[in-house]
């Protein structure tokens, strides 16, 4: 059963005639998914933050990721988590992410940086990849600036930006480095738009907050025509090799069209050999994480994700390596 208050939303929001997303340019969809993101959320905590620019420290004219930094009280060094936002990688940006990543920094006691990568259909894939990429590996190097240990990172993010946290996960181990401790993956659309044995597509065609309409326009715009990613950038699911990836947790929604890839991906990271833990919440939509202001599943998911990165990125007991 969904859960009642996010059908009360739901059923409010087609009530006063609110178009879904797909009906409306990235432009105007960005502007409504902001108001989206903001509508059911918590209020902001209060933790530092600052805005960077991630580059690649051995070209000068490398383009510019904009990134935002969030750093709990207390004393360092921190762990560190590098969030990828959610959005279809059409939408999305620090601003409308920015209570979410507060919300991170204060539960999981991280140094939390969030990604302002480029997005479709200005910026189509791998463009989103690419900045993921640069962002990490920068964020790698610059740590201690923030008073955070970048030998205890993790990479998490939700929707698109989980496909996005994973993607590095993957270049990372190819790459021996950034060492990454922890992945955790929000609803990821891991298929990248390819076809499989997905019924809940069907089953949740329809919403009630992403559809599968919604679905096929993000994957055209990030895509191409054909709506379906090259390779494992934009879908993990055809990755040749997921054996030796950091241990992570896939968190699903029940009522959501991504759910059956995400469980699917979920699933691929086990027979590789990788430690996953997969948790589906059964009231809840696509889209949960900004949902905790006005839902208390929603809460209790974000809280989750916190103690999971908190624990994941523990100091290593005195006189142990980590």
């Amino acid at each position: 059963m969904l859960d009642p208050r996010i059908a009360a939303m739901t059923q409010a929001a087609r009530a006063a005639g609110a178009p879904d997303l797909c009906d409306l340019p990235p432009a105007a969809a960005r502007g409504l998914y902001r108001q989206i993101l903001a509508a059911a959320d918590r209020p902001p905590c209060d933790v530092g933050v600052q805005d960077a620019q991630a580059h690649d420290d051995s070209d000068a004219g490398s383009a510019r990721v904009p990134l935002r930094i969030y750093s709990p009280g207390g004393d360092g060094p921190h762990a560190l988590v590098v969030y990828y936002h959610g959005g279809g990688y059409a939408l999305g940006d620090l601003d409308g992410y920015d209570a979410v990543c507060r919300q991170l920094c204060a539960d999981s006691g991280a140094v939390v940086v969030s990604v302002g990568y480029r997005l479709a259909p200005e910026h189509p894939y791998p463009a989103a990849a690419d900045d993921a990429w640069t962002a990490l590996r920068w964020v790698a190097a610059h740590a201690s600036d923030w008073n955070a240990d970048a030998g205890r990172l993790a990479v998490a993010g939700d929707s698109a930006g989980a496909v996005l946290a994973t993607v590095v996960a993957i270049l990372a181990r190819d790459a021996r480095g950034p060492r990454i401790a922890f992945q955790a993956m929000l609803y990821p659309p891991a298929a990248g738009g390819h076809d499989g044995a997905y019924p809940s597509r069907d089953r949740h065609a329809d919403g009630p907050t992403l559809t599968l309409r919604t679905m096929h326009y993000f994957s055209r715009l990030a895509f191409g025509p054909e709506g379906r990613a090259r390779d494992f950038r934009g879908a993990p699911l055809l990755a040749d090799d997921l054996s030796a990836l950091p241990a992570g947790l896939v968190m699903v929604a029940a009522h959501d069209p991504l759910r059956d890839e995400a469980v699917a991906y979920g699933e691929a990271l086990a027979l590789a050999g990788d430690d996953v833990t997969v948790v589906e919440y059964l009231g809840l939509p696509h889209g949960f994480i900004s949902m905790a202001g006005a839902v208390p599943a929603a809460r209790a998911a974000q809280l989750q994700l916190g103690h999971a990165l908190r624990e994941a990125l523990a100091p290593a007991p005195a006189g142990e390596s980590a």
